[in-house]
Formats: structure tokens, C-alpha cells, sequence
């Protein structure tokens, strides 16, 4: 019996005759890694394994930015206070500390401000923009928030605040009356990449303030740390420009410069010099979300931006905690939002479930562990007497934030991408809308193969061709994640030598696999459905990593997926 995560395996198609005349100067792995990611001719493969910045990417395109430049200048020779008003996740927090670093550094009067998820949820709140116009604000800059905060915009422009909104999430019908709104999503935006996340946006904008100063306060590279942590936590795709500040941004975390961050990468035991993207979003990024998922994110920003190494130790050992305690919380959340789920409506392709118990800083984290679990979209909601906040994660199949954007009637404010959503509404209302939501999610869906999909790259490849130097090159493909997925191979008819299982509950499989006369590691992380159940013939679907243990390097397949051999 196939345990009930089973995958199903998209092969790329081999090169088209054209490709391979084009690519003919590498090889023919590599060359259809390349035509797999879209470079098909020998310019456009040089310039991806280079690295290059694509052309293309003034931030003067970028439609608002020049006014905004302007403006911030004024605010700065006439001493006005600016605000930099940013979210709570990891994305939010370094962009947040990113631009009060660059404007600090030009002179500004400058403070944060972060909301309290808990009490002010997500996003601009009429409360705080008055509050910080008594605090004396002349200007307030918002960062990765704000693009669907139309009502909270006619509140500055009413008090007098000027208001420069930069976000990169999807926009809505009309966008709000601000002094300029930032978001290469809009609709006449031509700037070419439109998947900037909030720190890459930030980092534009203080591209465009550093243009032309006679001397520079500071460089790119004092600020690249927080755009690549900022963009692989917020799972925006890691191409074109994105792949480029990640790429650089890594170079600076390898050898950072800041207390925080030197501190944070100590607890997560990592070690300096191989720190890759992978490390960010499932070591660094859910440390810095853990502050505002359970607190305040001020301390995920003072961590970032503190020059003193006793304070940055204490903070990060502070997150090292709120992590541990954020895991435990999101576990409970997961089997309670799964048990309301099922119970309501089992054969639902979209899972809804709303409770009062639940946490706000957890519910996103849930909804994405269901949406794992099930391949389904999910959506988990904190349900208070007046008020339900709730978050939605989604499948490829199906854009969550335009399915909110047809229950709008429902919603009091909404916002998000493609894969995720945040949500606000009224409580008496919440299971019309999971009707909806779920009608909606059986129309699209209805038919569908609905298994998680293994993208291979290159099938059948023999053991004998998995050497140390193709790991070598397959490295030039990163940094990998979300957008630019790592190079998967595949083996098939692979002899199971012996196996272990891994990890506190025994959710990790370990192999030892055989294919002609080679005998490869292997290691399948989360995949105790196996137990008990692992044939002795596999095809398995993998990447192609040298794992370092106790100063020893070996090569070792990271297998995405086991399937029984025929």
C-alpha cells in the first residue's frame, strides 16, 4: 500500500534540437538543467550561471519611487521625523530595518514602527497613523504592507500625514490615495521584476536615496544580508533580480558584519562559510518571525539592528526560545485545526477551520502544514466574539488571494499572493464564508489530479554518474528555493541496502541504495509513511548534495520522493 503522500513525477521534456545546438558547450546534464529553467541559448545560460544582475532594474523605473526620493529629502534637510511603518513577519522586520539603517545613515530623524499582531493585526491601522502624527510624523513610509490599506489612507491624508506606501503583495481594484504607492504588481508599473519581496522593494527605495550622494554613508553590501533574509523567508521566487540579492546577500551573511546576525546563526548552529538559502528559510527566517508570532517583532528588529554584542546574544537566545515555544504551539494548532476541518466537511477541497483557542501568530503556520499534509488549500482563523483574523495557505492550482477577492462581500480587509493570504472579517459571517470559499475550491478543482507533483529534471540517471564534480557544478544553480527549485534527478530500479530511522519521533528515513556497482547515502527527511512499508526496489527522486559531518564531506542524495520500482 502507497502511503497517501504519494507524488506524482513530471519528467521535463529533453532539449528541443535548437537547444542543443545551442548548449552544446556543456554538458548534456547541465545543458538540460539549463533548457529546464528557461536558458536556451548559450548567453542566457552563461549569464545564470554567472550570477549576473539582469538588466533592467534602475529603481528610478519603478513607478512612485522618484517622487519619493523627493520627498524623503526634503523630510531630511528639514528634520521632519519619518516613520518607517513595517509588518511583523521576517520580511516586514529586515525591511523595516533596512530602510531606518539607510535613512539613519542619511541623516534623518527616524524611528520604526512595528504592530503588535495580537492587538493591531496586520497591515496600516487608523490608530497608529494618528498616533504618530501627535508623535510629531511629517511622513510615514510604509514596507511590505499598505497596498490594499484604502480607508487607512484617507485617514493620513485627512490628519495631514503624508503617506508613501511600498508593498509588493497583490493590489486590489484601486489602489490607495497616497502620496505614492510603491509595488511593481501595479498594472502600469513596467519595472521588469514584479516578485520583489518587502526587503527587495525597501532595498530599491534606498537605492534610489544613495543615488548621487557625493559619498555614500554606506554600500549595497551593508544591507544585502537583510534583503536575502528578508526575500527567501517570504518565499517570493528566487529569480531573475531576486536570485542576484540573494546570491550577494549571502556572501555578506557568510562573513556578516552585524552583532544580531552573528549572534542568531550561533544558536541556530550554523556554520559560517556554507550557509545557503535553505539555511535562511528553515533556520534564520523562522527564528526572526518567531518575536511577532508570539510577541512583539520589535525584538527581531532591535536583534537586527543592535551594534551591542551582549544585548544581541541575550536576543537571539530570547528567539531561540520563542521558536522552540512557537513549534510546540504550532504542532497543537495543526491537529486541532485538522480535527474542525475533517469533522465540518471531509471531502471539502479546501479545509476551513476558525476556534477561539487559536493563536493569531500560529495560524498561518498551520494552515501550512494542512496544505501540506493534504495537498489542499487551508485556511485557519482565530475566532473572537466580534472579530475572526485568520490566514490561508494555497496549492498551485489555486490563487487563494483572488478567491478572498470573490468573497470580498464577506471581508472586512484582505490581502496577499498566489500561495498565501491574510484575512479580517466579521464573526457572525465566517461560515458563509467557508461555504464560499469552499464552492469556489471545488470548481476549480473538481477533477484534478490533486497529488503533490516531484518536478524531475533528469530521469534514469545511473549512480556512476553522480560524482563530487557534478556537485560541484550543480552548486552554480544556487542559490535554489522557491522559483528556482534545486536540479532533481532520478534513478530508477535502486537496490534498499539497509535503512534507519532518524530524528526525535523516528520521522526521518535513512538509506543506503544501490544501482549497478555504486552504492549512494541517502536521506529522506519526513517521510515516516514509509515505516514499515519501504520495498526493496525504489525509483527515487533526488538532489545531489556532499554532506559534511565531523570534518568528513560525502556525497548523499536528498530524496523529494520514493516511489516502489516496477
Amino acid at each position: 500500500m502507497l502511503p497517501k503522500t504519494s507524488k506524482r513525477w513530471i519528467v521535463s521534456p529533453p532539449l528541443t534540437p535548437a537547444a542543443q545546438a545551442e548548449l552544446a558547450e556543456f554538458p548534456p546534464l547541465i545543458a538540460q538543467l539549463l533548457f529546464n529553467r528557461g536558458h536556451a541559448t548559450a548567453g542566457a545560460a552563461r549569464a545564470f550561471l554567472a550570477g549576473d544582475l539582469p538588466a533592467g532594474t534602475d529603481p528610478m523605473a519603478l513607478r512612485g519611487l522618484p517622487e519619493t526620493v523627493d520627498r524623503v529629502r526634503r523630510a531630511v534637510a528639514a528634520q521632519e521625523l519619518i516613520v518607517v511603518y513595517g509588518d511583523y513577519d521576517a520580511d516586514g522586520v529586515t525591511a523595516t530595518a533596512l530602510l531606518v539603517q539607510v535613512l539613519a545613515a542619511l541623516g534623518a530623524r527616524v524611528r520604526a514602527y512595528i504592530p503588535s499582531r495580537e492587538d493591531e493585526g496586520y497591515g496600516l491601522n487608523h490608530e497608529a497613523l494618528r498616533s504618530l502624527k501627535a508623535d510629531g510624523a511629517g511622513l510615514v513610509i510604509t514596507v511590505d504592507c499598505g497596498i490594499r490599506s484604502l480607508a487607512e489612507a484617507e485617514t493620513a491624508r485627512a490628519i495631514g500625514l503624508d503617506l508613501v506606501i511600498t508593498d509588493h503583495h497583490t493590489t486590489g481594484e484601486a489602489l490607495p490615495d497616497a502620496l505614492a504607492v510603491i509595488n511593481p504588481k501595479r498594472a502600469d508599473d513596467e519595472y521588469p521584476e514584479d516578485h520583489l519581496s518587502g526587503a527587495g522593494l525597501a532595498f530599491k527605495l534606498a537605492q534610489g536615496l544613495l543615488r548621487g550622494q557625493p559619498q555614500p554613508p554606506l554600500t549595497a553590501s551593508d544591507v544585502l544580508d537583510l534583503v536575502a533574509l528578508g526575500t527567501v523567508a517570504d518565499l517570493v521566487p528566487l529569480a531573475g533580480e531576486n536570485r542576484w540579492l540573494v546570491r550577494q546577500g549571502l556572501k555578506v551573511i557568510n562573513r556578516p558584519r552585524r552583532e544580531g546576525l552573528k549572534a542568531l546563526i550561533e544558536v541556530a548552529r550554523l556554520r559560517l562559510g556554507s550557509i545557503d538559502a535553505g539555511n535562511l528559510g528553515f533556520a534564520l527566517g523562522p527564528r526572526l518571525n518567531a518575536a511577532g508570532r508570539l510577541e512583539s517583532a520589535l525584538a527581531a528588529y532591535d536583534l537586527l539592528t543592535t551594534t551591542d554584542l551582549f544585548q544581541a546574544t541575550q536576543l537571539a537566545q530570547q528567539l531561540e526560545a520563542q521558536n522552540r515555544e512557537r513549534q510546540a504551539l504550532t504542532r497543537q494548532t495543526q491537529a486541532r485545526a485538522r480535527e474542525l476541518a475533517l469533522a465540518v466537511k471531509p471531502e471539502a477541497y479546501l479545509l476551513f477551520a476558525a476556534d477561539a483557542d487559536f493563536r493569531h501568530g500560529v495560524v498561518g503556520l498551520a494552515a501550512a502544514r494542512l496544505t501540506e499534509e493534504f495537498y489542499r488549500p487551508a485556511v485557519v482563523a482565530r475566532r473572537d466574539d466580534d472579530l475572526t483574523r485568520g490566514s490561508a495557505r494555497s496549492i498551485r492550482e489555486f490563487h487563494i488571494t483572488q478567491a478572498f477577492d470573490q468573497c470580498q462581500d464577506l471581508l472586512i480587509k484582505h490581502g496577499g499572493h498566489a500561495a498565501a493570504a491574510g484575512f479580517t472579517m466579521e464573526t457572525g459571517r465566517v461560515e458563509e464564508l467557508a461555504e464560499r470559499l469552499q464552492a469556489l475550491a471545488e470548481q476549480e478543482l473538481g477533477g484534478q489530479d490533486l497529488r503533490p507533483a516531484v518536478r524531475v529534471d533528469v530521469d534514469q540517471v545511473p549512480f556512476a554518474e553522480l560524482t563530487g564534480d557534478l556537485a560541484r557544478e550543480l552548486r552554480q544553480f544556487e542559490p535554489c528555493g522557491y522559483g528556482n527549485p534545486a536540479p532533481v534527478l532520478a534513478t530508477r530500479g535502486a537496490k534498499v541496502v539497509s535503512q534507519r530511522w532518524l530524528g526525535q519521533e523516528g520521522q526521518h528515513l535513512k538509506l543506503t541504495l544501490a544501482h549497478g556497482r555504486m552504492t549512494m547515502d541517502a536521506i529522506a527527511f519526513n517521510q515516516a509513511a514509509w515505516r514499515d512499508n519501504v520495498p526493496p526496489y525504489v525509483d527515487v527522486a533526488y538532489a545531489l548534495e556532499i554532506n559534511e559531518w565531523n570534518g568528513e564531506r560525502r556525497l548523499q542524495l536528498n530524496v523529494r520522493d520514493l516511489q516502489p520500482s516496477s
